[in-house]
């Protein structure tokens, strides 16, 4: 797929309100682009994703969350209860979009593409867990995959290159 696929800007997703959206809106904004979860040992990170959102939003950067319950079934919630864990919780601001698989038939089709651009550890494609990040320049290029142990602010020196 992803050969065929020219960037993100192919895809659409819907957000935690409910509203389809198309990722081309962020044509010409650098992508950090992460699944995420409520009840995950990674959880915390949102206040780091924010933390960058917050730094770089004015710069052309823009952080995409997809909550995802595929691994340890870490977040079971709806998206209004999603939606308002990471409003009180880390004060996110970020886009949030609604909940989707990354992996597996039903994966979304833009993890699909991300996945395929940027396959990881030994090629094999597949998330293997909650926070896994993705870096898109500002064609809409997919840059790099972080791992979920990758602390957002880890990521600082390669978005100010892309910025």
């Amino acid at each position: 797929m992803g050969k065929n696929t020219a960037s993100v800007y192919e895809f659409s997703a819907r957000t935690l309100g409910g509203e389809t959206i198309g990722l081309a809106q962020y044509r010409g904004k650098v992508l950090l682009i992460v699944n995420t979860a409520s009840e995950c040992g990674f959880t915390p990170q949102y206040q780091g994703l924010q933390a960058l959102y917050g730094e770089y939003a004015e710069r052309g950067l823009e952080v995409l969350g997809f909550p995802c319950n595929q691994f340890g079934k870490q977040e079971p919630g709806d998206a209004a209860q999603i939606g308002g864990f990471c409003e009180q919780k880390f004060s996110v601001s970020f886009p949030m979009f609604d909940k989707i698989d990354v992996n597996g038939a039903g994966a979304h089709p833009l993890y699909r593409y991300l996945t395929s651009e940027a396959p990881g550890l030994l090629g094999i494609g597949a998330i293997k867990w909650n926070f896994t990040k993705f870096l898109v320049d500002r064609s809409g290029n997919v840059i790099k995959r972080y791992a979920p142990v990758t602390k957002p602010e880890a990521i600082k020196a390669d978005i100010e290159k892309l910025l």
